[in-house]
């Protein structure tokens, strides 16, 4: 499986996106490109930024690229995830959870990324 998650300033208490407002625009992010990264590692200590436009998280059965811009003030950035199972999204949900952020999700029919229901280890 692989799709994309999109992070930006999304309305918080949403819980689809037709529940954006209409003429809504989002604010920049509140953190800059070097504090991003500095919570992904912090999150998931392994994941080499060693090209800090393009983070790597690598696991067994799963495999996250991280697209963040050196843009500032910070508009958003990207997950693009490749996994076989849910541990992927635990991963991007804890990364989320830690920055206080929401991410659009077109896999899901909300629109909107949501945390894992299936526990941390399974596979489908």
């Amino acid at each position: 499986m692989s799709r994309d998650i999109f992070v930006q300033d999304i309305p918080s208490g949403i819980s689809e996106v037709q529940d954006i407002p209409d003429g809504w625009m989002p604010e920049p992010l509140p953190y800059s490109h070097a504090e991003i990264i500095e919570v992904i590692q912090r999150v998931v200590p392994g994941a080499d930024f060693s090209d800090p436009e393009w983070g790597h998280i690598e696991a067994d059965d799963y495999s996250i690229e991280v697209n963040i811009s050196r843009e500032e003030p910070m508009q958003s950035f990207a997950f693009h995830v490749r996994a076989a199972g849910w541990e992927a999204d635990h991963v991007v949900a804890d990364i989320l959870d830690e920055l206080g952020l929401q991410a659009f999700d077109l896999d899901n029919d909300s629109g909107l990324f949501q945390r894992p229901r299936t526990p941390r280890g399974t596979t489908s």
